[in-house]
């Protein structure tokens, strides 16, 4: 399976915002949009009526993303959104399976996140139940932070655990990705890169985006 790319809007021009996610839309895979609540994390951002406007103006598998706390009082908003896939932290709430089993309910993918401080065992009790993992690469709230090298060993941890299990969800990582690090993380099993300083910082989105997919998919290097 070729490696996705999801173009994170936390980076981008949030007053160009439809113009920003024209821009890449035509060459990612999905988009990503962060949800914070000032709270679980230290910063604000969007909310579900910007996923709502954003599913209904593209086309483009839609990636939301709540940092939030707790998830259970957010997640019926964000569903009624319809995002293709709805991740939450296992932080966030007592509640995993129960959340996870809702959303999908709701006919939307679940996927479950992590701190770069939460062990990857962690996830053990809800990756029978979930689609995606997404594994934070960076300390989550902002962008433009350094990749955490660690991340590549919690990885390779979470794709083991995966074979062990005879398991399909997809593993997700976010923070920090460029090229310099796009094909060890893929190496390690990520099947999903979001991306956003790297992108939206570039002169040129479309170049920038061939490359990283090219890196990842070791036919640049």
């Amino acid at each position: 399976m070729a490696v996705k790319i999801s173009a994170s809007i936390l980076n981008a021009d949030y007053l160009n915002l439809e113009r920003e996610i024209e821009s890449v839309a035509e060459f990612t895979d999905w988009i990503h949009v962060d949800a914070m609540d000032g709270h679980f994390v230290p910063n604000l951002t969007f909310g579900w009526g910007l996923v709502s406007s954003i599913k209904k103006r593209f086309e483009s598998f839609l990636d939301v993303h709540i940092m939030v706390e707790p998830a259970d009082s957010f997640v019926e908003g964000f569903c009624d959104a319809k995002p293709d896939l709805l991740t939450f932290h296992i932080e966030a709430t007592h509640h995993a399976h129960r959340l996870a089993e809702y959303i999908k309910s709701r006919g939307i993918k679940a996927g479950i996140s992590l701190n770069p401080a939460t062990p990857i065992e962690a996830l053990k009790g809800i990756i029978d139940y979930v689609d995606l993992v997404l594994v934070m690469s960076v300390n989550p709230g902002f962008g433009g932070q350094r990749f955490i090298e660690e991340s590549v060993t919690r990885v390779r941890e979470l794709s083991a655990m995966r074979r062990e299990r005879n398991l399909n969800f997809m593993i997700e990582i976010d923070g920090g990705i460029s090229p310099s690090n796009a094909r060890k993380v893929v190496e390690a099993g990520v099947d999903v890169l979001v991306c956003g300083s790297y992108i939206f910082e570039s002169t040129d989105r479309k170049n920038a985006l061939n490359t990283l997919r090219g890196v990842a998919d070791g036919r640049v290097r």
